[in-house]
């Protein structure tokens, strides 16, 4: 049974969890959508902010802060009922301390494997006089956990075969992280394996993540194409049946929904007043229904119209919004207040919640002031944040950071990361054929996306920007297995980009 909080009690709270952090130096760390890993103890952080209890944690995919609204210590596990992103995401996080872990780890592991064997079989049968040489998983990220991925290499008379699946739960949001893992396994077991030599990459895949997966290896070198065969896993994952993958030419005769056109954006006079509180950190984002206001990328309050009236909701977590009125300016001057101390680039706690929460939002933020930081030749406005591709926002699909148009008339994407991410690299590919398949068909001009400035007949080029440090290990990797004809660029920037943005080193890397 989850104990709810009160304000009174959060402090206390506080302190009791804080307790049974420290009485543990490793905790295994799940989300009801079932991604496990291993925590320290030094990689949780619980504190009170705006009233509301935050957990923060690092996470694979870099730190994640959470809102806690109930909690429960079974003695053995510590749940906890969470949300983020403004209520959007409400999973329940439980953290079970390391002794435990070791335990359920151990199961998983074997529950992976056992279905890594059953892959193993079908594979073996497509070819006759197949034999498997090695049917294991991938190593974890972290030590201890049990990795995702099946790692099967066949055996033929004069080649092996490697083949991969995912063992684990996976959505189409996740096929990049499918692909390059797979990518680089492959890369390794082909310079490394002895005679008979690695020749092939089979994708085992099931139905949901046929489509994304199809488009990215269309979006590969020639040479690793013809190297990649995907075969589709039925529900009983005991057939397998082959998948033509399409050519790159084949994506712009599909079929897409037209942009709507784009109308001048009107900042409304409370926005307006709002943003003259901190005109350096505060700019608006048009909504469907209104506005949303963003403090160095953190939404913090909105503007709405309600008989022919406007009203401002404000607060960092959307499920505890509240209505600006005489009676919440307090609250209200105790947000602002934390926000400037927090969420600058001179804030003494860098652990603070408010200061570690959408880092890539904050660099999108300083990058829409003035994008010529990144690349002078960029024009300042329009510039479109958050840029999606296809209407509803469908599984899988996700926003491009910033679409730009550079003076010469070539479109721009730009892909934007603070933390370490090996899927960086396909994701602008993956930006790349969305935009060029508009492009082809006029949608953006139509749309007067850029507004009558003229769109160049010529591809677009790919700005994958990171600070120095945070660029992942596998980036040229990667980046070299891309197809030539999707212009890739490396944007290194400084550590200390909230300061402001400075370029450290631009490169083509494909």
């Amino acid at each position: 049974m989850f104990e709810r909080l009160t304000n009174s009690a959060l402090e206390t709270t506080r302190q009791r969890i804080e307790e049974l952090f420290d009485a543990h130096a490793e905790w295994f760390y799940t989300l009801s959508d079932g991604k496990t890993q291993a925590l320290r103890r030094s990689e949780l952080d619980i504190n009170v902010a705006q009233s509301r209890l935050i957990l923060s944690c690092w996470t694979d995919n870099g730190t994640r802060s959470w809102r806690i609204r109930g909690w429960n210590w079974t003695g053995e596990k510590l749940e906890f009922e969470a949300s983020r992103r403004m209520g959007a995401e409400r999973p329940v996080i439980e953290l079970i301390p390391r002794a435990s872990a070791s335990a359920i780890a151990a199961t998983v592991r074997a529950a992976r494997q056992v279905r890594c064997q059953q892959l193993a079989q079908p594979a073996c049968g497509l070819y006759p006089g197949a034999k498997i040489e090695r049917a294991s998983l991938s190593p974890g990220m972290r030590r201890g956990q049990p990795g995702r991925y099946a790692r099967i290499l066949l055996r033929l008379k004069h080649h092996r075969i490697a083949a991969t699946a995912s063992v684990a739960a996976s959505k189409p949001s996740e096929v990049d992280e499918l692909l390059s893992s797979a990518l680089l396994w492959f890369g390794r077991t082909s310079e490394s394996a002895r005679a008979p030599y690695v020749q092939q990459l089979w994708l085992l895949v099931e139905k949901d993540l046929l489509k994304p997966l199809t488009v990215r290896i269309a979006l590969l070198r020639a040479s690793l194409r013809n190297a990649i065969t995907v075969y589709e896993v039925d529900q009983a994952w005991t057939r397998l049946s082959p998948v033509i993958c399409p050519e790159l030419d084949e994506l712009w005769k599909k079929r897409l929904a037209r942009f709507r056109p784009v109308a001048p954006p009107a900042t409304s006079e409370l926005a307006l007043a709002i943003i003259a509180e901190a005109p350096e950190a505060i700019d608006v984002v048009q909504a469907r229904h209104g506005e949303t206001l963003r403090y160095f990328g953190l939404p913090f309050a909105r503007v709405r119209r309600l008989m022919n009236s406007e009203f401002v909701w404000f607060g960092i977590d959307g499920a505890r919004r509240r209505l600006l009125d005489e009676k919440s300016l307090h609250e209200w001057a105790l947000l602002l207040s934390d926000l400037r101390e927090h969420r600058s680039a001179l804030a003494s706690d860098h652990r603070h919640a408010l200061y570690r929460t959408a880092g890539e939002a904050w660099l999108e933020s300083l990058l829409r002031r003035d994008i010529t930081k990144l690349d002078p030749g960029l024009i300042i406005a329009p510039l479109h944040a958050q840029f999606r591709t296809a209407r509803g926002g469908r599984l899988g699909v996700r926003p491009i950071d910033l679409l730009a148009l550079r003076r010469d008339g070539r479109l721009v994407v730009i892909e934007l990361k603070v933390s370490e991410d090996r899927e960086h690299v396909l994701q602008g590919a993956d930006y790349w054929q969305r935009v060029e398949a508009h492009r082809r068909r006029g949608h953006i001009w139509r749309a007067r996306l850029f507004g009558e400035r003229r769109i160049s007949t010529e591809s677009p080029l790919v700005y994958l920007v990171a600070p120095t440090l945070r660029v992942h290990p596998s980036f040229l990797t990667l980046s070299r297995l891309i197809a030539p004809n999707v212009e890739l660029y490396r944007f290194d920037i400084n550590e200390d980009w909230r300061s402001g943005v400075r370029v450290m080193r631009r490169m083509r890397v494909n």
